[in-house]
């Protein structure tokens, strides 16, 4: 399980540096080996191979009327490896469509992880507070 904000620096090329605190898990699950595609809230979403192959099935397995985000998520969907210097290649148009700058958040997910622009990231966050609890959390206790 993937949890944890992680505030990050895209450098020059694209790369971003996979926390340590990640690291080993990573190496161990999936080798190194990610994807990462479009996220519908403005984010990407990056993937150990596994938990990819997973979910890559079950958009697969959606029917024709859901044909557009099967385009949105595998037909940008980009396999890539952390490097030996511990970095992951954001690809250009994935950087694009996410409005990622030199500064991001890498959220853990559980599965998975988001990748973000900073302050698009910060103003999601502020507009989700101030919506409140949604009312499958009325009963949650903290």
């Amino acid at each position: 399980m993937f949890q944890g904000a992680s505030a990050l620096a895209l450098d020059g090329k694209g790369r971003i540096s996979v926390p340590a605190r990640h690291r080993d898990a990573l190496q161990a699950l999936c080798a190194g080996q990610l994807t990462l595609t479009k996220h519908p809230d403005g984010c990407l979403l990056v993937f150990p191979r596994p938990a990819w192959e997973v979910f890559r099935d079950k958009v697969a397995a959606l029917p024709m009327s859901a044909s557009g985000w099967k385009r949105i998520f595998l037909g940008n969907a980009s396999d890539v490896e952390i490097d030996g210097s511990s970095r992951v290649l954001v690809a250009p148009e994935l950087r694009a469509a996410a409005g990622l700058g030199k500064d991001v958040m890498l959220l853990g997910m559980g599965s998975h992880f988001e990748l973000w622009d900073a302050a698009r990231y910060a103003a999601h966050e502020a507009e989700v507070m101030q919506q409140g609890m949604p009312e499958a959390l009325n009963d949650f206790s903290f």
